[in-house]
């Protein structure tokens, strides 16, 4: 296990705790993923979540029709346009999800040191003594003594609401397990999950390339959740798939990982990834509770020499009902910051709970704060000697462009970009100040019609920690003459000043291509 000693070496001052956060444009760099629902669909709220610091929507659709998911995305948009903030849409797919069905919609009362069965009989309703599931095969796979978890979706692990069973016999197509502890079950849906066991169905089902094929292909979605990732070609599938549906070849995939089988084969999948998401809820049923957090560390830190963006889920389960996480959620988020996550994921907290502008708020903050004691410096001299010699081209440039705005205190960095790799790479050396990424378009064509990239680009670059994108004026090419370049540095410094993030005799660091080369620059400001 690498230790990361990311935590700032010098001492706090305890004065400086007392001190009111400072408000700023960007409430962190950290970004917040904030999945839409019942409790913030409407314009108003999703404006309200925007201000508040969320910069992607997740679309959940192990719930709700896409008629639902498709009236809230236009309520999405709305809001953009009123609130003047970019947002990126990610698709998260339900994956080989085992569920128990509740036709009735009654609440079943489940006793401790009872038995429940089981069966993949639909048809039957579902009671105290029976539990109808949607897997014809889990009796295949389960022996007793096996660990068996029920709960509602997206549980907390809450006692009064989950359980946990033990396989005492398999009969047939049916499963006999044994109540831990007593609990009411309320609600149409209830997850099951299975303590590291293989379940035999796709990662990619039907329903989900369905939803993929239309909702998604519609919607032209920047990311692609894809619910428990086993192994690297789980990606490799869904990129072939996703590739023969246009647009959609340029979605970024994100592995969510979600049991011990994600575990064992991570490096694997990272490869073949775009991003990581550490499903921590499934994980915190499949592995030991002490060993959940190990996992953490050596996951992000994988991720973050990879390149490749982390996120971390069920950070303030609490805040679904409560005003105020918990102590012990506080100091997760702040964990999560300091191990070097690129965003947190918000699912309960913001799609059914109570207060989601307030939770998205509340994280944007300790986030903000967590970065400042954040050691940049150990995690750069980390990052140059994981790279190695010889660094390649790119390598180099986006390593001394971070190197250089540190030792002259540069305000932000500006990157001239059209594909967003430059910009990405500079963000992987997480430096201090922003990274404004100005992006290019380019023109292309499919023979029948002309087109201009880079609001994929642009929107896709919204979960990586530190990278802030703006799209530049069309007219201008990636790599152009320099009276060119100066327009779009003056326009990308216009913009800085607007939101606040530059001043009068700032220092700025600006990262472009002229012709064939890549350049570094230091500017300094006038009035």
């Amino acid at each position: 296990m690498i230790s990361n000693h990311l935590l700032l070496e010098e001492p706090i001052r305890m004065a400086s705790i007392l001190e009111p956060s400072r408000s700023s444009y960007f409430p962190s760099m950290t970004k917040i993923v904030g999945t839409l629902g019942p409790k913030s669909r409407s314009v108003e709220v999703i404006s309200q979540c925007l201000m508040a610091g969320m910069s992607v929507a997740r679309f959940d659709f192990t719930w709700g029709d896409a008629e639902f998911h498709q009236e809230t995305l236009e309520n999405l948009k709305i809001a953009i346009k009123k609130t003047k903030k970019l947002c990126a849409v990610m698709l998260d797919t339900t994956g080989p999800e085992l569920l128990v069905i509740n036709k009735g919609d009654h609440p079943i009362p489940l006793e401790a040191d009872s038995f429940v069965v089981l069966t993949p009989d639909q048809e039957k309703e579902a009671t105290s003594n029976l539990l109808p599931i949607n897997f014809g095969g889990l009796a295949k796979a389960l022996k007793p003594g096996d660990t068996i978890f029920l709960g509602q979706y997206l549980f907390t692990g809450s006692e009064t609401t989950s359980v946990w069973m033990e396989v005492t016999e398999v009969k047939g197509d049916d499963v006999v397990c044994l109540i831990k502890n007593s609990a009411v079950l309320a609600g149409t849906l209830y997850t099951l999950h299975v303590s590291q066991v293989h379940i035999d169905l796709p990662t990619l089902p039907e329903k989900d390339k369905e939803v993929i094929s239309t909702w998604g292909v519609k919607n032209s979605v920047d990311f692609l959740s894809l619910s428990h990732t086993r192994t690297g070609q789980d990606i490799r599938q869904a990129r072939e798939y996703l590739s023969r549906l246009g647009d959609l070849s340029q979605t970024r995939i994100f592995a969510k990982i979600e049991n011990v089988e994600g575990l064992v084969n991570f490096d694997e999948i990272l490869q073949e990834a775009d991003g990581i998401i550490l499903g921590r809820g499934n994980l915190g049923i499949d592995l030991p509770a002490e060993k959940v957090f190990l996992f953490q560390k050596a996951a992000v830190y994988k991720c973050n020499m990879a390149g490749k963006p982390a996120v971390i889920t069920r950070v303030v389960d609490s805040m679904t009902d409560n005003l105020r996480p918990t102590r012990a959620e506080a100091t997760d988020v702040a964990n999560a910051v300091l191990d070097g996550a690129d965003a947190i994921l918000l699912g309960a907290e913001t799609m059914r709970g109570l207060y989601p502008v307030e939770t998205i708020s509340i994280v944007g903050k300790i986030c903000g704060e967590s970065e400042k004691v954040y050691n940049q410096d150990s995690y750069f001299k980390k990052t140059v000697k994981y790279v190695g010699e010889p660094m390649s081209h790119m390598e180099s440039i986006a390593s001394s462009a971070v190197r250089a705005a540190i030792k002259v205190k540069a305000s932000v960095i500006i990157c001239f970009t059209s594909s967003g790799r430059a910009a990405r790479l500079i963000a992987k050396y997480r430096p201090t100040m922003p990274v404004l990424s100005v992006v290019i378009p380019r023109l292309k064509t499919n023979q029948l019609r002309w087109t201009f990239t880079g609001a994929f680009e642009a929107r896709q670059s919204l979960i990586i920690r530190g990278l802030f994108p703006m799209l530049a004026d069309p007219r201008h090419a990636a790599e152009s003459t320099s009276a060119t370049n100066e327009s779009v540095l003056k326009m990308a410094l216009d913009h800085g000043r607007s939101i606040g993030v530059i001043k009068s005799h700032d220092r700025v660091v600006v990262c472009q291509k002229v012709g064939d080369d890549s350049v570094v620059k230091i500017i300094e400001l006038e009035d």
